[in-house]
């Protein structure tokens, strides 16, 4: 009877071990902690950030002299601009903690589709906060965008609402003011990593679900899920409504940079996941040497082979896409669907199987599924 038993438990030792794709090394507290933190802040996110805010300020710069003297001429140069800094934010948009979690950044600066009812009685009152959560979906990138872009069919047109209007002076204002408020807020996330945030990120190393490790990687996938994957993807694919939005689009009025951005986003996303240093050659710890120092395994393959193919998958896909998402949606959305299958399938591969191999806890509430 000893034996049988015996023979059962070995069984099912040896089938637990057979379906079983996570770790098989070391332990997860076994790996250098600090070491993926000095990483992501020395080399990914402050260098990042401080790219940024010097875009930010040439956006800012642009808008003081567009305002000061509205004509073609800066109207373009503030359009450039302002093209620029909205890809360079792809690089720090995931990375809302410290300062950046207490000013909800990204909500400030990249909530869309915005909201043109509210910018044009912002516009007529001349009267508003835009440090009220209320009117997160009247200012940054988006709202810019609208003002830039889509005021009328032409640019002369555009052009006039800032010189001949009845409330050109108003329309100068709230311009200047968002471009005033991205460079203002940037700069305050970037002087709290400079010189306060930094090192309590850093030495906040334990292997706890309030470290530095646990929250970093739960913002990054949220943003990967949410901002990423549903928010330049699926939404206007219509994948949670059962209709196509081709009005929900990131860049709507701009018509040609929706394409542009997701690109930047998954590349950003993936460099993240490398440990590449932000515009350099170099390398550090990151979730891909986690992964592999824990020796982690999925149907035979290495975890951070599968994410990091679904990555370049999911790229592949999207170089099918039209420059123009709203065109693609309604002309052919199918593509679209295709894109977000692909983006999906790295959810499934970060949030279910890495977070399982690190043993890290999701730390936010999913409304739509994996």
């Amino acid at each position: 009877m000893k034996k049988i038993v015996t023979l059962i438990l070995l069984s099912t030792v040896v089938f637990y071990a057979c379906k079983n794709d996570g770790p098989s090394g070391p332990d997860v507290s076994d790996f250098d902690r600090q070491a993926i933190l000095e990483n992501w802040a020395d080399e990914i996110i402050i260098p990042a950030f401080t790219s940024f805010e010097k875009q930010t300020s040439r956006l800012d710069s642009a808008g003081v002299a567009f305002t000061t003297e509205p004509t073609m001429e800066n109207l373009k140069e503030l359009r450039s601009e302002w093209e620029d800094a909205y890809i360079s934010f792809q690089h720090v948009s995931m990375f809302e903690m410290g300062r950046a979690m207490e000013l909800r950044y990204r909500d400030n600066l990249n909530i869309y589709p915005t909201d043109t009812a509210e910018i044009q009685q912002n516009i007529e009152e001349d009267s508003y906060n835009l440090e009220l959560p209320s009117l997160n979906n009247s200012q940054g990138f988006p709202a810019l965008d609208y003002l830039l872009f889509g005021l009328a069919e032409s640019d002369s047109d555009i052009l006039a609402h800032y010189t001949s209007n009845t409330n050109a002076e108003n329309y100068r204002n709230y311009l200047g003011d968002l471009t005033s408020r991205i460079d203002e807020l940037t700069s305050q996330v970037l002087n709290d990593w400079t010189e306060n945030y930094r090192d309590e990120f850093v030495q906040n190393s334990a292997n706890s679900s309030n470290s530095s490790v646990d929250m970093m990687v739960n913002d990054y996938i949220y943003y990967y899920e949410k901002n990423l994957r549903a928010g330049k993807v699926g939404i206007p694919a219509g994948v949670f409504s059962g209709t196509p939005l081709s009005t929900h689009v990131e860049a709507y009025y701009h018509g040609n940079l929706s394409k542009t951005l997701l690109k930047e986003a998954i590349d950003a996303s993936q460099n993240f996941f490398q440990g590449n240093h932000f515009n350099s050659t170099g390398k550090g710890e990151s979730l891909e040497s986690y992964l592999d120092f824990l020796n982690t395994m999925k149907q035979g393959a290495d975890l951070s082979e599968l994410i990091n193919n679904q990555f370049l998958l999911a790229k592949s896909e999207a170089e099918n896409l039209d420059e123009n998402f709203s065109m693609q949606v309604e002309l052919d959305n199918s593509k679209m669907l295709e894109t977000y299958d692909k983006l999906q399938k790295n959810v499934v591969l970060l949030k279910v199987d890495m977070l399982q191999a690190l043993n890290i806890n999701v730390d936010y509430v999913d409304a739509d599924g994996d």
